[in-house]
């Protein structure tokens, strides 16, 4: 994907913290990433702009604008994330004329006013990095609660690597971390009154370009920092942290106790018992109360508390958090968030077509419906051919390269056939071939005739071959691909959990030993699933699977339940058209909805 990351700071933030290692992370992955901001401070691998968002007179909203319209269409930029007002406000045209998602990402309260509720710019969708800025956003700005989530503040739990020794510090240091500036300025002037004549610990605190002129009189007994490039190193470093937001997750990471304090009230020592109640204010920046609530008498109590804290109470906090906090889990769920929004705003996603049998006229169609005639076939690949698809399969999917399928050269369709009858072979390969198409066949392992629905006392089928070993690497050495059907084809959903697994588990073995090549995708038979058979396919190594009627609207949503579009002998083709337009499981989704309801 190409993602356009919008700051705006004129200073260091924990915005800019959060989208610098955001980018890093999504570059990591294999997208490309875009920066524009006020400023910039923080070493990131992506390409940075200057956009001056804080300047707000009209004529430099529209400099905006039109700054962020040329690097969208120069950089074919997807979508737009953008984390502040300022910057969420010029994204907000500039992706509205440019038919692209805007995604934000809230840090903060916002202001409440007649303004801000009718010009919101807060995007297609929203993730607030904590529970108390949800709940005022929907509250107070009235956003649909299905349009925001929260999504913490993510960090790469990697680098913070759990302290095996039990060392102790020669002296007692406290590191009050934060800006001297506006309320967290003010949160650190109201600590070091209560603080700076202490003889007992250390205290420095770290943060804030200059000194302002009222912390002055502290110098004697505190020290000043500043802006320091090794935050976690000092974190360690200190007995106990004084601050919110990320920096009270740094030091949960690095076994230190925290007192958690933000600008908008003080939360205290941060214990196993208050960990949930200060995730919900980020720490106590952000409160639903309008008027921020401190206990500062409680403050030195709380500074004993913290420092009673044990080893495995500390322990216990660092595990928890690096579950909530995990950089991993979290930007799979932005990446998900992006691709969905660009669905939904080009009501568009990549066709994955669905065929059984192509066989050669009406006499060989047998009960089932469950095929297309050769004529129909081929006159649906020569549309596909005439329009400039492209095959692709999941072996082209690895690696994350499915993110790919946005890029404005890229008109992907996937083919894929289920059961592997031999008129696969005899009469859709040589199209295939013929076009320079390529597909995917779901075949089953043991069996040489469609043995599920010719023994189907119900609703019994002709018998009909199924594809020989030979016909296999034949196609498989053109570069058709195959994934695993089971072995009997039952519906793994009523089968007992161990059987199920074990017609998934044995048929990949097995196929894989006839073919030679390790199975990439697994379909479901009959599209028949629950949420254990589910879990199955990437248990026993598939990396995909795909479903029939079921699965999201979005391809990556659940690369475990990919819906796909069936294709029938009742689809002529203005129906194939409507089927391959990208746009047909929107209303097909849609209709599945409304016929819920009723």
């Amino acid at each position: 994907m190409n993602i356009l990351m919008a700051l705006s700071q004129l200073e260091v933030t924990g915005a800019e913290v959060y989208g610098t290692v955001l980018s890093d992370e999504l570059i990591r992955r294999g997208n490309r990433v875009y920066i524009v901001s006020d400023t910039l401070t923080k070493p990131t691998n992506a390409p940075y702009e200057k956009i001056a968002f804080n300047k707000r007179k009209l004529i430099d909203r529209i400099t905006q604008i039109k700054k962020l319209l040329k690097i969208i269409k120069d950089k074919d930029i997807q979508v737009v994330h953008a984390h502040s007002r300022a910057s969420s406000w010029s994204c907000a045209i500039a992706c509205k004329i440019a038919k692209i998602p805007l995604v934000t990402t809230i840090h903060g309260r916002q202001p409440v006013h007649m303004s801000r509720r009718l010009i919101k710019a807060f995007g297609d969708y929203s993730m607030s990095v904590c529970e108390n800025i949800q709940e005022h956003i929907i509250e107070d700005l009235k956003v649909k609660p299905e349009k925001i989530t929260v999504l913490r503040n993510m960090i790469n739990i990697k680098e913070y690597k759990k302290d095996s020794t039990n060392i102790q510090k020669k002296e007692k240091i406290i590191s009050i971390i934060g800006r001297l500036s506006g309320p967290k300025g003010d949160v650190t002037y109201n600590l070091l009154n209560i603080l700076h004549r202490r003889q007992d610990f250390k205290i420095q605190v770290i943060g804030g370009k200059e000194i302002p002129a009222r912390f002055k009189k502290f110098q004697g007994n505190v020290e000043f920092l500043g802006y320091v490039n090794n935050v976690s190193e000092k974190i360690k470093e200190s007995s106990l942290v004084i601050g919110a937001g990320r920096v009270a997750v740094e030091a949960i990471l690095c076994e230190v106790p925290v007192l958690a304090i933000g600008e908008a009230e003080s939360i205290g020592v941060v214990n196993v018992d208050r960990v949930k109640n200060a995730l919900k204010s980020n720490f106590g920046d952000i409160s639903l109360n309008k008027r921020a609530l401190f206990q500062w008498t409680d403050v030195i109590p709380e500074i004993d508390k913290a420092f009673a804290l044990d080893k495995n109470e500390l322990l216990s906090l660092r595990e928890y958090i690096s579950k909530e906090f995990s950089i991993d889990t979290i930007v799979d769920e932005v990446e998900k968030i992006y691709q969905r929004q660009i669905v939904k705003k080009r009501k568009y996603e990549m066709p994955v077509l669905m065929y059984h049998r192509v066989i050669k006229d009406e006499s060989e169609k047998g009960v089932h419906g469950t095929y297309v005639t050769l004529k129909q076939f081929e006159e649906q690949m020569n549309y596909l051919k005439e329009k400039g698809f492209e095959t692709v399969t999941f072996k082209d999917m690895l690696n994350n390269r499915y993110k790919q399928r946005f890029d404005k050269d890229k008109k992907w369709i996937m083919i894929t056939f289920d059961d592997g009858y031999r008129d696969n072979y005899e009469n859709a390969f040589p199209i295939l071939k013929k076009l320079d198409f390529k597909g995917i066949i779901y075949i089953l392992d043991g069996l040489n005739y469609n043995k599920w629905d010719v023994e189907n006392p119900g609703n019994p089928e002709k018998s009909f071959a199924l594809m020989d070993k030979k016909e296999l690497l034949e196609m498989q050495n053109y570069g058709i691909e195959f994934g695993g059907h089971t072995s009997s084809h039952p519906e793994l959903a009523k089968l007992t959990l161990e059987k199920a697994r074990g017609e998934v588990a044995l048929s990949k073995t097995n196929i894989e030993k006839i073919i030679g090549v390790k199975l990439i995708s697994f379909a479901y038979p009959y599209g028949n699933l629950n949420l254990d058979v589910k879990n199955l396919p990437e248990e026993v190594g598939y990396t995909f699977a795909v479903a029939t009627d079921s699965g999201s609207l979005t391809f990556s949503d659940d690369l475990f339940e990919i819906r796909r579009i069936g294709i029938f002998p009742t689809n002529n083709l203005f129906n194939f058209k409507r089927k391959v337009s990208g746009k047909y499981n929107f209303i097909k989704i849609k209709r599945e909805k409304s016929s819920k309801n009723q």
